[in-house]
């Protein structure tokens, strides 16, 4: 029998014979690595493990363990719900799509019946079945016509639709198991018996491929693990969130508000503002000491410099627009523009370079009313940006710089985070040889920092590629918020220029990058992670002094103001209540501190001090108390 040659990726080369299964290669390797396998990479593309070997390859497992893993786990996952669906409702229901997503899958269906909680349960006992089935998984192809008469014969319109839009030159294929098939790409488990443990989660409207013209279809989401411990530890995990969620907390804590007069536009109050001039006092003082210069640029600019920018091109459809005096404006969806024209007025030395112009910038962006979600999805947001205009030899260490900057933002909040580096999108301006440099640069700065980093294809902006930041919160959530954004286009587009050594005229080059991200969305993910229990630092009310009766008010409110002229943000609670019951609220409120005087504190001028997590802490002269908390602002310490 012929033999192929399969290099493993330890670099060990195997000969086995010509159209082995991929999976049987799998199981003469290992067999726990047989029993964990759900897809794998031959020569870098990921496969279904029953591809044939017939060809001198490159191949690699893939399991759950990975990002790319569970998506494969969790497409099958979604087209064992559509299985369920249809042999519930049979031909009432149309069946949209059903991908893999963050977390989990969903699927999408067009039936008449409501989809309640009740009847997820009984999908769920259905999908059980088909688990128990153990359906073997298989993948086939059609021509175009074929593939439209065979949907149009099941009744299928949506998917007609899907097929008439996949491009000429791409394969349609199909994926069977028993009675159900559907169109899609792969790949997939080897059979239904692989999906462990899973959930349906909820159910939601969503327009039949994003647009609010088509009809709404159901989704229904849901989620799979390989164990049935992961499965409970991720519902733990989401029962979590709901108790950290933002809104709720955002409501409870009178930080924020949306209201139904502004869908989409944040309302700071009182307490949120407080949070939000930390952090944007934060970042003015840690950019001033990094060679900042702070602009305000407009919110509104005409037409015109959105289609120099080339916003217009790749972007309208997000953009808010409107008529002065005849004339088009555009209200910006993004900062970079006004930093161009504030460099442009006049010229500069090569001495000069690099000018790194920062703004807190006020954007807005059309989104649909049903993807806003509080403030981590709205219509108006404030963006941390800078633009840095250098000479080509200066990148390397502005980049590098930008990387030390975001590394240090991120460790004061206590985040981890992981990189991810995007290169060059379809809809992409400039040459090959500028995108070619500027992704080099940026794998080289990360390179020479030592950070690990993995490359996210065709994900950059129209204008470059660029590095995203990836923090994880205290839920081992992922949000992505940083990102540096190298630009050799921008400054083609605006004639940019600088005044050489040689006195002529040469091009910088430009970089965008933010550190929040959107400071809302920020404020946001802080508000989960900490559960609203702010650090000190960060917190809007830091101590709340409780008399214990009406007796001692008056030195409650000699203790608050003396806690005031020391710098610190002090609530005095002087309601008739219980000691208890203003303890509890302060505690609900989420304030670190609390202090609590009565007799025995107005005669020794002392103070007894709680602590919202640790509890009694004791009795406290006023000093000793002022320097324990001054010390914890100082070093913006994480409790």
């Amino acid at each position: 029998m012929e033999k192929v040659k399969v290099t493993l990726p330890d670099g060990k080369v195997i000969e086995v014979e010509k159209s082995t299964c991929a999976l049987d290669l799998v199981k003469s390797i290992s067999m726990k690595l047989y029993k964990e396998a759900v897809a794998c990479k031959i020569n870098g593309i990921l496969k279904d493990l029953w591809t044939k070997l017939d060809e001198d390859c490159s191949f690699e497992v893939i399991t759950f363990s990975s990002d790319e893993g569970k998506k494969v786990y969790w497409h099958t996952t979604s087209h064992i719900l559509a299985q369920a669906v249809k042999r519930i409702f049979g031909d009432k229901v149309k069946l949209g799509i059903g991908p893999a997503i963050d977390n989990g899958f969903y699927y999408d269906f067009d039936v008449d019946e409501s989809i309640t909680m009740e009847l997820l349960g009984k999908i769920e006992e259905e999908m059980q079945k088909i688990i128990k089935e153990d359906l073997k998984i298989e993948r086939f192809e059609l021509t175009r016509d074929e593939a439209i008469k065979f949907m149009q014969e099941r009744g299928e319109n949506y998917k007609v639709e899907l097929i008439n839009d996949i491009p000429e030159d791409e394969t349609i294929s199909f994926y069977r198991q028993g009675e159900f098939v559907d169109l899609c790409t792969g790949p997939h488990l080897p059979s239904t018996g692989r999906v462990r443990a899973f959930k349906l989660l909820s159910v939601a409207g969503a327009y039949w491929r994003g647009n609010s013209k088509n009809k709404m279809l159901q989704r229904v989401y849901g989620v799979s693990y390989e164990k049935k411990s992961q499965l409970d530890e991720h519902l733990s995990m989401l029962e979590e969130a709901k108790k950290r969620d933002h809104r709720k907390l955002g409501r409870e804590l009178d930080l924020f508000d949306i209201f139904d007069e502004g869908p989409g536009f944040p309302f700071f109050l009182p307490k949120g503002m407080i949070i939000r001039n930390i952090l944007e006092d934060f970042w003015r003082e840690e950019h001033k000491k990094r060679g900042y210069q702070e602009i305000k640029t407009p919110i509104m600019l005409t037409k015109d410099l959105w289609i120099q920018s080339g916003h217009w091109d790749h972007y309208k459809e997000n953009m808010y627009f409107t008529k002065i005096d005849d004339q088009e404006f555009a209200i910006k969806p993004m900062n970079c523009p006004g930093s161009i024209l504030v460099y442009k007025r006049k010229q500069h030395s090569y001495r000069e370079l690099p000018q790194r112009l920062c703004e807190l910038g006020l954007v807005h962006r059309y989104e649909l009313s049903g993807v806003l979600h509080g403030l981590m999805r709205v219509r108006c947001f404030t963006q941390d940006d800078a633009h840095i205009f250098m000479l080509p030899s200066q990148i390397k260490d502005e980049i590098k710089g930008v990387i030390e900057l975001i590394d240090y933002f991120y460790s004061v909040f206590g985040f981890k985070y992981h990189v991810e580096l995007s290169t060059r999108p379809e809809n992409s301006m400039g040459t090959d040889e500028q995108w070619n440099m500027a992704e080099t640069a940026l794998k080289e700065a990360l390179e020479e920092v030592g950070i690990n980093y993995k490359i996210n294809e065709g994900d950059g902006a129209f204008y470059g590629p660029k590095i995203d930041f990836h923090l994880e919160d205290s839920l081992k959530r992922t949000w992505q918020c940083a990102t540096i954004q190298l630009d050799f286009q921008m400054p083609e587009r605006f004639d940019l220029y600088y005044i050489g050594e040689d006195g002529a005229k040469h091009r910088p080059v430009m970089l965008h990058r933010v550190v929040f991200g959107s400071i809302e969305r920020f404020i946001a993910i802080l508000t989960e992670h900490f559960a609203g229990a702010f650090p000190v630092w960060l917190a809007p009310t830091q101590i709340r002094v409780i008399p214990v009766s009406d007796n001692f008010n008056d030195y409650a409110a000699k203790i608050s103001q003396t806690l005031k002229e020391n710098g610190f943000r002090v609530e005095e609670d002087y309601r008739s209540e219980t000691v208890g019951y203003k303890i509890r609220d302060a505690q609900l409120q989420k304030i670190p501190y609390m202090v609590i005087v009565g007799e025995k504190e107005q005669k020794n001028n002392t103070i007894a001090v709680r602590d919202r997590r640790k509890g009694d802490l004791g009795a406290f002269t006023i000093e000793e108390f002022i320097k324990l908390v001054r010390e914890k602002v100082e070093t913006k310490a994480i409790e």
